[in-house]
């Protein structure tokens, strides 16, 4: 069978909302929208239209927008049990949203539409169909969610496709098989498909859920059988266990079943999506997912790194780069020569395996590690120890001393003011700032001593602070680990700190991610004039 070109329908903005925690604003909806549209998404469900004013101003907004690739959609149930679908407020709202796109969701398990929907089978078909005639009539593009049809056919098959039969004789484009609960396996899946083919001569898609941990693959399966509409959401969200995670069926049809989805070249793009859309939802991204997870290339047995040093294939399924992504080597106590190995010569250092530098690096980190440090995401703080062991590194400045006050009144705010005293080669700075916690004031006082000999500073802003407690049974007395991720306008980094003192523990990670910040840039010059000196 020749596997043609699909389209790729995203519901984050919907669907995927209903995850506990997420609260898009309009405007996050519409960069989302812009997002998508770029990676080269086919459809975007913006919303119900008739169940808010925000989804509604959204609609209005986007028409605004110039998009390329993407057909945004508004979604909608059918009609209501015995009224005129003319008069049907939520269909009234679905037209009125101005989209060539909408898509209704319908019922196809007879289990709801009796218990739940409280309406007679028949009328059920008669809501069905009357909905996308009546839409068809105002020149829309139709796409029918056949709710629950997995769960309906296995309950009461010949009612389940008569739902279907009814959506495509009013004309549907494409008619969507929904596993709503996210509980059909993929062997049942299958079984069903291939009956509904039989019966069907409609465009097929797919809208699964992952309550069982099968919604990708599901997902990718009826891609295999010619269904040629595949629904999902960026990251898996979703209610309860999420949606189909689009950035894992869209890499596994591209790369692996050479089916086209998103255009030639986007695929790169997948990554940087996956992360934007993470931001957007202010959710930490999740490092386990793969093709585009943090951790989805990272390697940290020394066996491995050893073999993927060679070659790629040994642990790696793809090319990272294909998706945007990329490999890391991970560090710690677990580490053999070959992870601080690649590491040094991943920082242009030349170095071999038996070179006593490398034993001594190790060493260093199995002892750090002991004492509660962890350089898994402090990659800033290792090439940090790296240069220290190279001799490539100078001290930016010197801490002469610093002090942090916490003041609270009665009926008053917290305060917070650090004052701090550093030395430059012979210059010496003496300075105070405030901020909303201690280790704002501090990090707000150490960036004012030194912003007038290194401006570069002012690129550098703190994305994330996260702190652990090591070990609970000195109560608040515990050791620490502090981990701040920075970034400029190149790079992100992570550095750690560790200490009974969580001010402390903070200052050795704050310090980590300035230094590694402007020496970064300061030794990446000295590479360049290298190079042109030769």
């Amino acid at each position: 069978m020749e596997l043609t070109a699909l389209k790729i329908y995203d519901t984050t903005l919907r669907d995927g909302a209903q995850r506990e925690g997420i609260s898009f604003s309009v405007s996050d909806k519409i960069k989302i929208t812009q997002k998508l549209d770029q990676l080269g998404i086919s459809y975007v469900e913006g919303g119900w239209p008739g169940s808010n004013p925000k989804d509604m101003e959204y609609f209005q907004r986007i028409q605004e927008i110039p998009l390329i690739n993407v057909k945004v959609t508004a979604f909608g149930s059918t009609r209501r049990p015995d009224i005129d679908v003319t008069f049907d407020p939520n269909i009234e709202q679905l037209l009125a949203a101005g989209t060539q796109v909408i898509t209704i969701f319908g019922k196809s398990w007879d289990f709801q539409v009796t218990n739940i929907l409280g309406a007679t089978l028949k009328e059920n078909l008669n809501m069905i169909t009357d909905t996308i005639g009546y839409l068809k009539s105002k020149k829309k593009e139709v796409i029918y969610d056949a709710e629950h049809f997995f769960d309906g056919y296995k309950n009461n098959p010949q009612y389940a496709l008569s739902t279907l039969e009814a959506a495509q004789e009013a004309g549907a484009d494409t008619i969507v098989l929904c596993d709503t609960n996210g509980g059909i396996l993929p062997l049942e899946l299958m079984e069903i498909i291939t009956e509904v083919k039989m019966k069907i001569q409609a465009p097929l898609g797919m809208h699964a859920h992952n309550d069982s941990g099968m919604a990708a693959a599901n997902s990718i399966i009826a891609a295999q059988m010619g269904l040629r509409h595949i629904q999902g959401t960026f990251n898996g969200y979703g209610e309860r266990c999420g949606n189909a995670n689009l950035c894992t069926i869209i890499p596994n049809l591209e790369l692996k079943l050479n089916i086209d989805c998103i255009g030639e070249g986007q695929l790169k793009s997948l990554t940087g999506a996956s992360r934007y859309v993470s931001e957007i939802a202010n959710l930490s991204h999740q490092g386990s997912q793969p093709f585009v997870g943090n951790n989805a290339f990272a390697h940290k047995a020394g066996v491995h790194v050893s073999a993927v040093s060679k070659y790629g294939k040994a642990y790696e399924h793809i090319d990272p780069n294909r998706v945007g992504n990329q490999r890391r080597i991970l560090v710690s106590e677990l580490s053999g020569k070959s992870n601080v190995l690649y590491k040094v010569r991943e920082n242009n250092f030349t170095l071999e395996k038996d070179h006593p530098e490398i034993k001594k690096i190790l060493e260093l980190i199995k002892r750090l590690e002991y004492q509660g440090y962890q350089f898994e995401g402090a990659e800033g703080s290792f090439e940090l120890l790296i240069w220290k062991a190279m001799n490539s590194y100078r001290n930016l400045f010197e801490l002469e001393g610093f002090r942090v006050i916490v003041e609270k009144r009665k009926d008053s705010p917290l305060i917070s003011e650090a004052t701090i005293k550093v030395k430059v080669d012979e210059h010496r700075v003496h300075t105070a700032s405030e901020g909303n916690g201690p280790v704002n004031a501090l990090d707000n006082a150490l960036r004012k001593a030194l912003e007038e000999i290194y401006p570069e500073i002012n690129k550098i802003k703190l994305e994330d602070y996260k702190v652990r407690v090591l070990d609970g049974q000195d109560g608040t007395g515990s050791k620490v680990r502090v981990l701040i991720e920075s970034s400029d306008d190149k790079k992100r980094w992570g550095t750690v700190g560790v200490s009974p003192n969580i001010i402390e523990a903070s200052w050795l990670a704050l310090v980590d991610s300035i230094e590694y910040g402007l020496l970064r840039e300061e030794i990446k010059a000295q590479e360049v004039l290298k190079e042109l000196n030769k």
